[in-house]
């Protein structure tokens, strides 16, 4: 028998001004997938990221998480997802344990729970030894698993992640990778993330989906995509086949920024 669907996207879209940036989505993610949208820039992954994360509202369409809608209650939404954006979201004047002490207040984890919860994630994604220092003073990696620590402090059936280890060196990639892989088998969360990295993809991921121009292009599992292929094709052999070159995305994501901009200006 199936899991349950964790994420139903239902021809959800986002159009800046005449660009569309998300075209008429539809597709689910059942529970306990490690599920990777991967494709060029201006493809529309972190668009779709936004607006399932609440931070952007879709033009048309609606998605529901834990079958619960991101339009008709993104409050709701907010409380069971958690969501690792691009940039840096960790406090650097804080210490590690400070910053999570403020997000168990932020998430009303009640107060005769918080020690145990930030120490046992500290323990679990190995940051117990540098607790009480500055974030400014951890390295990007150090920085990455906080915050995904944060995300998931107040233990979310969802997980957001939003490029998580672009820019980290192999070895502190390689530590991220095996701490999410642990707190997946451990709290059975799904986790929902964009990357431009084939390996990250195939090591962690289960089903994966291919984004061009807005639209998902192909999606299945690694090796079932990669199969389709050849006995030895790989998925950056994948991506290639249905992506192709990305110049003409890349010109698209420059718009979409200028884009994002005008409408930010205008207070939308």
């Amino acid at each position: 028998m199936d899991d349950p669907i964790a994420l139903e996207c239902k021809a959800i879209t986002k159009r800046f001004d005449s660009l569309t940036a998300v075209n008429q989505l539809s597709f689910s993610v059942q529970e306990k997938d490690v599920f990777a949208l991967i494709g060029p820039n201006g493809a529309g992954k972190s668009t779709l990221m936004k607006m399932l994360t609440t931070l952007m509202p879709p033009t048309e369409g609606d998605a529901l998480i834990n079958q619960v809608s991101i339009l008709k209650n993104p409050a709701k939404v907010r409380e069971i997802i958690g969501y690792v954006p691009q940039l840096i979201s960790a406090d650097g004047s804080l210490t590690g344990y400070e910053n999570l002490l403020l997000f168990a207040k932020l998430y009303r984890i009640p107060k005769n729970e918080r020690e145990k919860r930030i120490q046992e994630s500290l323990e679990t994604m190995g940051l117990s030894t540098v607790a009480h220092r500055y974030v400014n003073e951890y390295s990007g990696g150090m920085i990455r698993r906080l915050e995904i620590i944060l995300a998931m402090l107040h233990k979310p059936r969802v997980l957001f992640l939003d490029e998580p280890t672009s820019g980290l060196d192999p070895v502190a990639r390689k530590a991220v990778w095996d701490h999410l892989e642990l707190i997946q088998k451990r709290d059975g969360v799904t986790i929902i993330l964009t990357t431009h990295d084939m390996l990250e993809a195939d090591y962690l991921c289960n089903k994966v989906a291919i984004m061009l121009k807005g639209k998902i292009v192909q999606m299945g599992t690694a090796k079932a995509l990669k199969s389709a292929l050849g006995e030895n094709a790989t998925l950056n052999d994948v991506f290639i086949q249905y992506a192709g070159n990305s110049i003409e995305a890349d010109h698209a994501y420059k718009e979409i920024a200028s884009r994002r901009r005008t409408e930010g200006e205008r207070g939308s």
